[in-house]
């Protein structure tokens, strides 16, 4: 054997590791375990049978789950965007902070008062257990996508309450417990974690945008790379400047998402393929850190499957419903939202925290948020789709679509428009030969592609467009107004 032969050996066995974590998308399918779980559960036996493998909760893992963490809040941010959260911005923020802090509250007071804890540990638990992962809620649905206001309010909160969850956890580890002036510390803390990483989060998010609109690089795989590196700078700037560096990440990607930047979809596209790296990476990294030993002591489970039952059936759609009640989400979309918020990786990213504190039996109380996060990811997430068609939330079935078609530009189109034609548009069932002839469509507009289903479609005068057909559209911009009103009276898509 040579000396290479070992770093060889780790290498590949590294990549058949990853390949099965990826190809286990096809056993979630079929069993509806959140692909999650599967990670997080496989980590832990495979510690368990070879104890070399155990990775003890070290700031190493920390770290290694905290870089996971950066690349998927940035993607999840793009993926949102400030036009999604600018219609939900209310319900987000409601849930994201203040819904936060109810579950965690509540939470605390379940641990202290059945589980004869210390207010300070039991805040410690209930902190940690609070954050969601849309992530979990994804995989659950499969190739199924909750629409309208629910999604996007999933969506947003789970970005907004794990920077808020890991800020609350940063403040009470500081200052050690619970005792007379803790409040104000943690509440200093947090308050300027939270502006600062804002600040910054807003001020790089356009710093990303100028360069990528004003800096042109020699290659198109270049830029991706370059808005990582952004991403992780920013990170890095709001961390040492004592602010939350995952909320600057997250805003930063909100603020960048809706932007038209060059090679912009390849961006979009590798962050998404490094999003779902991220996610395995994490849930393995914490997977290796689980005590499957210590989590058969009833003193672990039976706490564990208490607290996640409330949780899921009680603390968290109080504390939901509440602040949603002033918004005018239906009845229907409400009791969804606060029900479908699972638990996933920053909760035991949280529980981490435990083992540098000064509270007795961390690893018990670790031991404990691994319990909640496992039934939230299997038995919550079990229900999720029972839930969703129980109270008829909407969903899209959302179809793979692996080839693509079209090119390049040296600039920015001025005169290209994407339209979704909506039902209730007066284009709707009528033909393309039918609008020109009314003096419907404005002169100077041409319909360059029609997709329908997934499939691309000749565009001819006897052509009909139906509602959920995608045009691509060449059009004056001072006649755009008068397109948008053809197809989709609401806006465009």
């Amino acid at each position: 054997m040579t000396a290479t032969d070992p770093f060889v050996l780790a290498v590949a066995l590294a990549a058949a590791a990853g390949l099965v974590a990826v190809l286990s998308s096809r056993v979630t399918t079929w069993s509806r375990v959140p692909a999650p779980a599967l990670f997080l559960v496989a980590a832990a036996v495979a510690a368990a049978l070879d104890h070399h493998l155990r990775a003890a909760p070290h700031p190493t893992v920390e770290h290694l789950v905290a870089v996971a963490l950066v690349v998927i809040l940035f993607n999840g941010g793009m993926h949102l965007g400030r036009a999604r959260l600018t219609a939900a911005a209310g319900p987000v923020a409601a849930t994201g902070l203040l819904g936060t802090f109810l579950t965690a509250a509540g939470a605390a007071v379940l641990v202290h008062a059945a589980f004869g804890l210390g207010w300070y540990p039991a805040a410690l638990v209930g902190t940690a257990v609070a954050p969601t992962d849309p992530a979990v809620v994804f995989s659950v649905l499969g190739r199924r996508e909750v629409t309208g206001r629910s999604g996007t309010i999933l969506e947003g909160e789970s970005g907004a309450n794990d920077p808020v969850g890991i800020a609350l956890m940063a403040g009470l580890a500081t200052v050690g417990g619970l005792h007379t002036g803790a409040f104000g510390d943690i509440a200093g803390t947090f308050l300027l974690q939270m502006a600062v990483g804002l600040a910054v989060g807003l001020v790089g998010g356009r710093a990303l945008v100028w360069l990528g609109q004003r800096v042109h690089l020699p290659s198109e795989g270049l830029y991706p790379l370059r808005t990582l590196a952004g991403a992780f700078l920013l990170f890095g700037i709001g961390t040492l400047a004592h602010g939350s560096g995952f909320l600057a990440v997250f805003v930063a990607g909100i603020v960048a998402g809706d932007e038209e930047v060059p090679y912009r979809r390849e961006i979009e596209r590798f962050h998404g393929a490094l999003a779902s790296l991220g996610e395995i990476v994490a849930f393995i990294a914490l997977g290796l850190t689980i005590d499957l030993g210590e989590l058969a002591h009833l003193d672990v489970w039976l706490p564990g499957l208490a607290l996640g039952a409330a949780l899921t059936f009680v603390i968290r759609p109080v504390a939901v419903e509440l602040c949603l009640a002033p918004t005018r989400l239906k009845q229907n979309e409400r009791h969804f939202v606060s029900f479908a918020g699972l638990k996933g990786a920053v909760p035991i990213l949280l529980g981490t925290y435990l083992f540098g504190s000064t509270v007795r039996q961390p690893v018990r109380l670790y031991g404990i948020v691994v319990v909640v996060v496992l039934f939230s990811v299997v038995v919550q997430g079990g229900l999720v789709p029972f839930v969703a068609r129980l109270l008829s939330i909407p969903m899209t079935s959302v179809e793979p679509e692996p080839f693509s078609f079209g090119v390049r530009l040296r600039r920015q189109p001025e005169r290209v428009s994407r339209i979704t034609v909506a039902s209730a548009a007066p284009a709707a069932d009528r033909t393309v030969g039918e609008l020109a002839a009314d003096g419907l469509l404005p002169d100077g507009a041409w319909i360059s592609l029609l997709v329908r289903d997934g499939v691309l479609v000749p565009v001819r005068g006897s052509t009909q467009l139906v509602a959920g057909d995608d045009l691509v559209l060449l059009v004056e911009p001072r006649r755009l107004d008068e397109v948008v009103r053809l197809f989709h009276p609401e806006g465009t898509s």
